[in-house]
């Protein structure tokens, strides 16, 4: 079993409920969220809890960025690159009205917008090709730890240490020539810049339904369901739409809380930082760390920073999921070629989402969901890395030129 596949497969239809992992997780959300409020504070224990929303969400639809883009990239089929456009054309609708007004229920919010420069088209297509490697992205990578993939821990591993090793060169990146922020919200209103978002979005729906159509004659329809109802919301899968649904409004509900929208990997980073500085090294001396926000982080506990307890969140949420549907079965009979593959995807992630200002869910999600045009110039640039490592996998897995294609949904 490559990447996450085992989290597209039906659940058993009497979905047995793994009691022993399901217990703890759902012990590790409950708990989790009283004590983080009691000790940070009632926001961030609500945030811990909806990342155990966005976990369960990621798992039970398999909704991967990763597998969506290989499957197009291979066979032309583009179910999954249409539910994200979904997503997002949810998402700047629900967005782009608040970051407009600049507050929400009375509380200041922003998007993520930053720069268009080298860093970022360099970083995106490291990151492409690392998605491919390391068998997922940024939030794959942690549904699919949390439901039980043990490669995936290696990825995560390594994401971890790529993400601190770019804060060294950070300074040196970001030096590189770029253009200023641009946002569409700024730039033609909410009302101008929903209208040209969903008109993008638009445009790159239809063209996968022509390259679809003209390379497999139809359109892929999405498997039935042996489940319904509450017995499918409980223990899956859920339909792709359904998903993406979810997914923007979540991501919403995160702007609301935490005043800016979801992110992962800048808490990557920071764990990075905190295990060099248990090892030995000094982070707090490279410039990266040296900005106040971040030298606050790395000074404070990981439970007072927003994007950790939301990335501990989905890990526990995805374990959950994959106890509710009977399929928390870990594995550490991981063929050496893939562990290698983890580890330099891992690498790749990490390295590149620092330097990107972002990852899948950052940069792509978030960044466009902001109107960011930084997130358009990270989409086509990591797309393009993904061409890249759909080319290097069969090396490493096994697979040949349009074979296990879909295989993982990280």
């Amino acid at each position: 079993m490559t990447d996450a596949a085992f989290s597209a497969r039906p659940a058993p239809l009497s979905a047995p409920f793994d009691r022993g992992p399901g217990l703890a997780a759902a012990a590790a959300l409950l708990l989790g969220t009283l004590l983080i409020g009691a000790g940070f504070g009632i926001r961030q224990g609500a945030l811990f809890l909806l990342g155990g929303a966005l976990g369960l969400v990621l798992y039970h639809a398999a909704f991967g960025f990763t597998s969506a883009w290989r499957v197009f990239l291979l066979e032309g089929r583009g179910r999954g690159l249409r539910a994200q456009m979904v997503m997002l054309a949810l998402a700047v609708l629900l967005f782009f009205p608040v970051l407009a007004s600049g507050s929400l229920f009375g509380q200041p919010v922003s998007g993520n917008v930053s720069p268009l420069g080298t860093s970022v088209v360099i970083g995106a297509f490291l990151f492409g090709i690392g998605m491919q490697m390391g068998g997922g992205c940024a939030s794959g990578t942690l549904f699919t730890a949390g439901g039980g993939n043990a490669r995936m821990l290696v990825t995560l591993l390594f994401f971890v240490v790529g993400s601190v090793l770019a804060t060294i060169h950070f300074s040196w990146w970001t030096a590189l020539p770029s253009l200023p922020p641009v946002s569409l919200v700024e730039t033609f209103g909410a009302g101008g810049g929903i209208l040209v978002s969903l008109a993008l979005f638009a445009l790159i729906a239809a063209a996968t339904i022509v390259v679809e159509r003209r390379r497999n004659g139809e359109l892929e329809s999405e498997a039935p369901s042996r489940t319904q109802g509450l017995r499918r919301f409980l223990h899956g899968p859920w339909p792709l739409v359904a998903g993406a649904v979810a997914l923007a409004v979540l991501n919403f509900a995160t702007l609301a809380i935490a005043g800016r929208p979801w992110g992962i990997t800048s808490a990557f980073a920071l764990w990075g930082a905190k295990g060099a500085q248990v090892l030995g090294f000094q982070p707090e001396t490279w410039s990266y760390w040296q900005t106040p926000g971040n030298a606050k982080a790395l000074a404070s506990s990981v439970f007072a920073d927003i994007t950790s307890v939301m990335d501990f969140g989905i890990i526990a949420g995805a374990m959950l999921a994959a106890a509710l549907a009977g399929r928390f079965a870990p594995s550490l009979r991981i063929p050496p070629r893939q562990i290698l593959a983890s580890v330099v995807g891992g690498l790749l992630l990490g390295y590149g989402a620092r330097i990107a200002y972002g990852c899948n869910i950052g940069a792509y999600f978030s960044g466009i969901a902001s109107g960011s045009l930084h997130g358009w110039l990270w989409l086509v640039a990591a797309f393009v890395g993904n061409g890249v490592g759909v080319r290097l996998r069969p090396f490493f897995f096994g697979e040949g030129a349009r074979g296990n294609a879909g295989a993982g949904n990280a």
